[in-house]
């Protein structure tokens, strides 16, 4: 038996059982029968009423049902749209009372989706917002009245995640720029004057709008100011390189240069204000000493002259610097003359500096040579004979391999200015050449001046029987010692015969051996045996 037909029975009994106990509580009260009769007309009445009201309801509930379910099934169709989601599939074989929960059940998730969506909508749409205002940018895609899918919430959210990362990176960058623009305006001691210079320096930073347009126009206007300063710099540079120049050739007492010392050094609006006040100064008090000036210019001239290897036609085909005319066009053609030779030792410098390097090193080169040939370098106790061969095998490497480094520089720059590239009027590697061929000869001639000294000593120890004799510490092997020797020549000295044979012995001292047509007369008392025309010392 179902669960239902048991309460339906358990109501009856109940029924039954309250109709019983009326019964019982009338007669104990001694209710006449035509009143229990009454009396249980009208329970059976209330009660067939309340039965009778109790199943229109429950019939009523069915076409509610039915109208139920089809108004959720529209409403859900409708969502299912609005939020472009696949059909709600309904379970078979289920009572119309599960079929309704079910339906408003699934009505009530996709209106609360819907809900969802919209909140997260209207979240993105109010930041989209105030990213365009801050950007200056246009709004997103997307109606603020319709459902958004999921796909298109993803994508407006990473719209805005782009935006808000667009905005941290520029609003560093506008930072950064203003920065830069105020330290640009301090500098140049610049008022701000337009309406946008207003808005960047004065105004708050989360005020500035940060479109492209603006970002654009405060790079402009860093460039605009680091032009300006560019050439304040350049001007106050060229000022103080004139006003150094024209203190020197001026001879300006250094307690007025001091005041300057602030102006040498900043470059603001009233620095450059001020060495343009001293360069027209010294302009005048120039013009008042122009032949001191002029001599000033004409030795930084020579100066120059030197450094760039002029040769003597070069330095003749500047005719002013001879003339004794001291004008203001003198000095100006003067003037423009050392601009001129500054320039092209700029353009030339690294060429310049490479034949002084060549120079230098020749010269350290030929400084050691002559000190390798000198005798007294044998006394050196500091170790400085070892540092010179050292240096001067250095300098036996490094030489050819800097000429090769000059010899390729030359010939590219001849090749590129189609000219050639003179040192005091003759081209650099002809005048290395030069310099090689000359210290070869130098070499040789000493060479020929030491075997013709040498050829000289040998004939006057010829001649004379004397010979440069150079000590030595070790005894040559096979000869004989001084106490042997002279204890020898002592007992054998009455014969020319034991004379002759020691004769043949070599000297303990290495001297060198001279050929004589006969011995001189000194030579016995000296101590000098002659045999078969050689001349030795006996020891």
């Amino acid at each position: 038996m179902r669960k239902s037909e048991v309460l339906a029975a358990e109501a009856v009994s109940c029924l039954n059982k309250a109709l019983c106990r009326l019964k019982d509580i009338w007669e104990e009260i001694g209710i006449p029968e035509d009143q229990r009769l009454q009396r249980t007309n009208v329970v059976k009445d209330h009660i067939k009423s309340l039965l009778d009201r109790m199943i229109k309801e429950e019939e009523s509930l069915k076409p509610r049902l039915i109208i139920s379910i089809q108004n959720c099934r529209m409403e859900m169709e409708k969502l299912n749209l609005e939020l472009q989601l696949p059909g709600f599939e309904q379970e078979t074989g289920i009572s119309m009372l599960q079929q309704e929960k079910n339906i408003r059940t699934q009505v009530e998730a996709l209106l609360t989706e819907r809900a969802r969506r919209m909140r997260q909508l209207k979240a993105l749409l109010d930041q989209d917002q105030d990213l365009c205002d801050v950007l200056c940018s246009l709004p997103y895609g997307v109606a603020p009245d319709s459902v958004p899918t999921a796909e298109q919430l993803e994508s407006f959210g990473q719209h805005v995640a782009n935006q808000n990362a667009e905005k941290a990176r520029r609003y560093a960058e506008f930072m950064d720029l203003k920065r830069r623009i105020i330290v640009h305006m301090g500098e140049l001691d610049h008022v701000p004057e337009t309406s946008f210079e207003k808005d960047v320096v004065c105004e708050d930073e989360d005020s500035f709008c940060l479109s492209r347009d603006n970002i654009t126009s405060l790079k402009l206007l860093v460039c605009q100011l680091e032009e300006r300063k560019a050439e304040t710099e350049a001007a106050c540079e060229a000022h103080r390189e004139k006003i150094q120049r024209l203190w020197g050739r001026l001879d300006v007492p250094q307690e007025e240069r001091d005041p300057f010392n602030e102006h040498m050094v900043a470059s603001r609006k009233r620095n450059l204000e001020a060495l343009q006040a001293e360069v027209q100064r010294l302009e005048e008090l120039k013009l008042l000493n122009i032949r001191n000036v002029t001599d000033a210019i004409r030795s930084e001239v020579a100066a120059f002259w030197e450094k760039c290897f002029f040769s003597a036609d070069q330095r003749q085909a500047f005719a002013p610097y001879f003339s004794e005319d001291f004008t203001e066009e003198l000095l100006a053609q003067h003037d423009a003359e050392i601009q001129r030779l500054k320039q092209h030792h700029e353009d030339h410098k690294e060429l310049f500096d490479g034949v002084h390097q060549w120079e230098d090193s020749w010269r350290l080169f030929l400084q050691l040579e002559k000190k390798a040939t000198d005798p007294t370098r044998f006394t050196n106790r500091g170790g400085n004979l070892l540092k010179e061969e050292k240096q001067r095998s250095e300098l036996h490497k490094s030489l050819p391999k800097l000429e090769k480094k000059l010899k390729a520089q030359i010939d590219a720059w001849e090749s590129e200015q189609g000219g050639e590239f003179l040192v005091n009027g003759e081209k650099f590697l002809q005048y290395v050449e030069e310099q090689w061929e000359l210290h070869r000869v130098e070499k040789e001639k000493e060479k020929q001046e030491r075997h013709l000294k040498k050829s000289k000593q040998t004939e006057e120890d010829m001649q004379f029987g004397t010979a440069v004799r150079t000590p030595t510490k070790r005894r040559l092997l096979g000869t004989q010692t001084p106490n042997k020797s002279r204890k020898f020549n002592a007992t054998s000295s009455s014969t020319s015969t034991s004379a002759a044979s020691n004769s043949t012995s070599r000297s303990v001292y290495g001297a060198t051996v001279c050929r004589s047509p006969r011995p001189p007369l000194s030579a016995n008392k000296v101590g000098f045996n002659f045999q078969d025309g050689r001349l030795k010392r006996r020891i």
